[in-house]
């Protein structure tokens, strides 16, 4: 082990331990599932234990999950709030709302563009009589905000690059009004996820932060292209309203817009990867 990697080990154990949030999972089997299995376990598997998380404001709770053999923890967000306006930090929002919802039509969008890997699988279940979005517990070492308080950088800048851009992408397409860098969480590998979608889908046909779409993977860059509305309203029909998904195809309008822009002008080879 080379001096930087074992600085890296050493860094990365002192953040996990410095948390309040116990971010690491506690499952007694840690199974290399498929995306289909985990979403079968997170929807029938039995729930054997439960406690509070202790980042957020949208009610988070920690709940373990068991099916006999495969024992894992899941994060459940039932918030589901509506106000004609809400007073926040940044200003007066106008038709506030910030639901579990998203979580869950963030993954199904995130699906449809073939970026669900760098988002935990979110399915819909009921928890102490309430609905919400379960999702699998994720094997974090810390968040963005960590990161930086360490001073810590990717050993691979490209690869993390790579991993960020693509995380921009989404974020402007899903109009996130709330976005902050406890939402970014990081794996000892310095695998990305991209987490909380509760305050995202907002009616604004305009990006957020143009200015953050700097490269786009090749394949998602099709995909994107390809992205159907009347697809995106089925998949997504009890998650998001018809403004809603427009207010999407808009904004996946003006970042394909953006992105050619950028090619002719730069070079295909200096925009995509």
């Amino acid at each position: 082990m080379n001096l930087r990697a074992a600085q890296w080990r050493k860094q990365i154990v002192t953040a996990a331990i410095c948390l309040t949030w116990p971010l690491l999972v506690i499952s007694s089997d840690d199974p290399n599932l498929s995306k289909e299995q985990i979403k079968q376990f997170l929807l029938t598997a039995k729930i054997v234990k439960n406690s509070h998380a202790n980042k957020g404001v949208t009610q988070t709770v920690r709940l373990t999950l068991s099916d006999g053999t495969i024992t894992h923890d899941a994060s459940f967000q039932s918030i589901d709030v509506h106000k004609p306006t809400m007073q926040l930090a940044s200003g007066t929002e106008v038709n506030f709302v910030d639901s579990y919802k998203y979580n869950i039509a963030a993954y199904q969008l995130a699906e449809l563009l073939g970026v669900d890997d760098m988002l935990p699988v979110y399915v819909e279940r009921k928890w102490g009589g309430n609905p919400g979005s379960l999702s699998w517990w994720l094997p974090v070492k810390m968040d963005e905000v960590e990161r930086h308080k360490l001073k810590l950088t990717a050993p691979d800048v490209n690869a993390w690059n790579h991993q960020m851009y693509r995380v921009r992408v989404l974020d402007q397409l899903v109009y996130d009004n709330d976005p902050n860098l406890t939402n970014v969480v990081i794996g000892e590998d310095w695998k990305i996820w991209r987490i909380d979608f509760t305050r995202a889908f907002r009616l604004s046909k305009e990006l957020r932060n143009p200015e953050d779409l700097v490269q786009c993977d090749r394949q998602l860059f099709e995909k994107l292209k390809a992205l159907d509305g009347n697809e995106l309203a089925e998949k997504t029909k009890r998650y998001l309203t018809k403004d809603e998904v427009k207010a999407v195809m808009a904004r996946r309008d003006k970042i394909v817009a953006r992105f050619q822009q950028m090619i002719t002008e730069k070079g295909e080879s200096e925009v995509l990867y």
